[in-house]
């Protein structure tokens, strides 16, 4: 039996040297030393990236070393430098996941690089099927909690170089971030997300068994992404686009191409969305210490 991918590496770089490295790249590249927040854009987001803010560099992932290109339709693997509200956003359009065979570090190498590039808090965006009925197609949700159903962890390996070993998940994601995301918009639900590996949808039982333990979404990915962006001290606000009821919600079939064209379908209600809960939270979040002055390069 063929040994999965555990992300780590036996010689050269660590994961959190190449990040270091990677947010170097990006603050020449971009012209700005430190970002304040940052945004992934999963499955069905990218559209609505148009309305996050002014875009003031990009660069594709495929220029940093530590990042492997995203290999799923919808993933433009591009990262960007936008200002919003006259504060400097990271905004990483597309992911890698576990799937693709590249290992946790590489999952999770966006978030560290975000973190090193001076992120103070990072808001993760996927699709997601939903479990919850009363969760319909189309629905905006966030996350307020999590199973980690994908049999890995970014933090399995030699312990990290700062920050602790044994992470609290307790608040993992940021009950603050939750409630200037709900003040942007009063009627957003909150659910239990589900990551499962993948690639391969869920099962009606394996959606049974997510529902029976506590969960009202399903995907492939975020999860991963937010133990490390916790490992590292920074916030994390989650929300996801219920882009299909999961298998055996309906008897309809699930397909790719349909969870894209939900996301396409949404993007300016999304993009408006998103684009007032991140001014709302680098307004709040930021350090008085470092706002927009300062903050580009020589």
């Amino acid at each position: 039996m063929t040994a999965q991918p555990t992300g780590q590496v036996e010689a050269g770089p660590g994961p959190h040297e190449r990040a270091a490295a990677d947010a170097a790249t990006i603050a020449a590249r971009t012209g700005v030393a430190a970002h304040d927040l940052a945004v992934v854009l999963g499955s069905g987001w990218a559209p609505a990236a148009v309305h996050l803010g002014t875009t003031v560099a990009e660069l594709a992932m495929s220029d940093l070393a530590g990042f492997p290109a995203p290999g799923v339709a919808g993933h433009a693997g591009v990262v960007r430098s936008v200002e919003v509200d006259g504060h400097p956003v990271l905004v990483l359009v597309g992911r890698s996941h576990l799937y693709e065979g590249h290992g946790t570090d590489a999952v999770v190498h966006g978030v560290r690089t975000a973190v090193a590039a001076g992120c103070a808090a990072i808001v993760l965006t996927n699709a997601a099927g939903g479990v919850d009925p009363a969760l319909s197609v189309g629905r905006p949700v966030l996350i307020a909690d999590h199973l980690n159903l994908t049999g890995a962890n970014p933090l399995v390996g030699p312990a990290p170089p700062s920050g602790p070993r044994f992470v609290d998940l307790t608040e993992c994601w940021s009950p603050r971030l939750r409630a200037i995301a709900s003040a942007v918009d009063p009627t957003l639900p909150e659910g239990v997300y589900a990551a499962f590996l993948g690639p391969s949808y869920e099962t009606p039982a394996e959606v049974r068994m997510a529902r029976a333990l506590g969960a009202d979404l399903v995907g492939m990915s975020t999860v991963l992404e937010a133990i490390a962006a916790r490992q590292l001290g920074v916030e994390v606000l989650g929300l996801s686009l219920v882009t299909n009821p999961a298998a055996g919600v309906v008897a309809a079939p699930i397909d790719h191409a349909d969870v894209l064209a939900r996301g396409r379908a949404a993007a300016d209600d999304l993009g408006h969305l998103l684009a007032g809960i991140v001014t709302a939270s680098v307004r709040d979040a930021v350090p008085e210490a470092r706002g927009s002055e300062g903050s580009r390069a020589p």
